[in-house]
């Protein structure tokens, strides 16, 4: 590819991540204002008996710096070697709409008969980037 069409599949992870943080504020303060949890539970990020409203929140935002961080490594490895060819794009793309999809489940029903395909839907399409990047350094 000759532009950065890699690094938007990235800036639309990220903005999930800022998506989720908001979630996670506006979820809290509706808990403390609804008397169900004290602001001061909230201070070491490890509120004992966390409402589920707002667990399932974190979760999902510590979801989002575990297989993710390999995402964004091999995007940046992929761009800087040239590999980022049209396949690796649409992977990409592949792997943040299934994390989009995963968060959405996840902060909603938590259906794991939904979240799961989700999970490893975004988790093959990351596979075959990775598997994509050492066939290209490879054979390059």
């Amino acid at each position: 590819m000759t532009g950065y069409e890699m690094f938007w599949p990235m800036v639309a992870h990220a903005v999930l991540v800022f998506i989720l943080y908001a979630l996670l504020g506006w979820r809290r303060r509706v808990l403390v204002k609804a008397g169900r949890i004290q602001p001061a539970n909230f201070r070491e990020n490890h509120a004992a008996n966390e409402p589920a409203e707002s667990l399932v929140v974190r979760n999902s935002i510590a979801n989002q710096f575990e297989v993710p961080l390999l995402f964004h490594a091999c995007c940046i490895v992929l761009y800087t070697t040239q590999a980022d060819n049209l396949a690796a794009i649409i992977l990409a793309w592949i792997f943040v709409v299934a994390r989009y999809a995963h968060a959405y489940v996840h902060v909603t029903s938590n259906n794991l008969r939904y979240r799961s395909p989700l999970f490893a839907l975004g988790f093959a399409a990351l596979v075959f980037m990775w598997a994509w990047l050492a066939i290209w350094l490879a054979f390059s």
